[in-house]
């Protein structure tokens, strides 16, 4: 009668490899190591990899697999991919001192775009809701989108294009003076057709 009762439980047993030793193939994947001279089986030369003599291309392979980082006292911040958007961004950001009359600011010592950086978003407290608070139709994706929708930007801008071309613009005589050797072949030709 106990026999044909069923058993209630679970049941386990280890599996263990038998004792005597059999050599088996490893289907496991070998864990490759971080070093960058590491090479695959299917990249080696007749089962051998001979790193280059010369230390230079040695320490080019290695700096390629080094992270792109700003290093330990910037707190490793990684160099992000550069969008047009950004790019614009970061351009509008090197002429600030061109932007407002009233600001000024110490200059750039490169022209070059940075590699390091970060974007965030600034949050006002709530003591700021009435006075340095943008709306929400102020607003804009980019920084260039925001500049271009402020109106007294634009209207300095335009002022200070208009004073531009007018310096530029040629006054009193010179401004009748024929200039070129094309201009004087057609004022020649409606001297004579006349």
């Amino acid at each position: 009668m106990s026999e044909n009762k069923s058993k209630i439980g679970v049941s386990w047993s280890p599996n263990l490899a038998p004792l005597i030793a059999v050599k088996k193939p490893c289907l496991e994947k070998v864990q490759e190591p971080q070093s960058s001279v590491w090479k695959r089986d299917s990249e080696l030369v007749d089962g051998l990899f001979v790193p280059p003599r010369d230390p230079k291309k040695l320490n080019k392979l290695l700096k390629n697999k080094v992270k792109d980082t700003s290093g330990g006292s910037w707190f490793d911040m990684p160099a992000p991919q550069v969008t047009p958007e950004a790019k614009k961004d970061l351009q509008i950001l090197k002429l600030r001192s061109v932007i407002d009359p009233k600001r000024h600011y110490k200059k750039e010592g490169s022209k070059a775009l940075p590699k390091y950086y970060q974007v965030g978003t600034i949050v006002e407290p709530v003591s700021e809701f009435f006075s340095g608070r943008l709306t929400k139709k102020e607003r804009k994706s980019t920084l260039a989108d925001e500049l271009l929708s402020d109106g007294t930007f634009n209207a300095y801008r335009k002022r200070k294009v208009r004073e531009i071309e007018e310096k530029h613009r040629p006054s009193g005589v010179e401004k009748w003076k024929i200039k070129g050797n094309q201009t004087r072949k057609r004022s020649k030709q409606r001297r004579h057709s006349s």
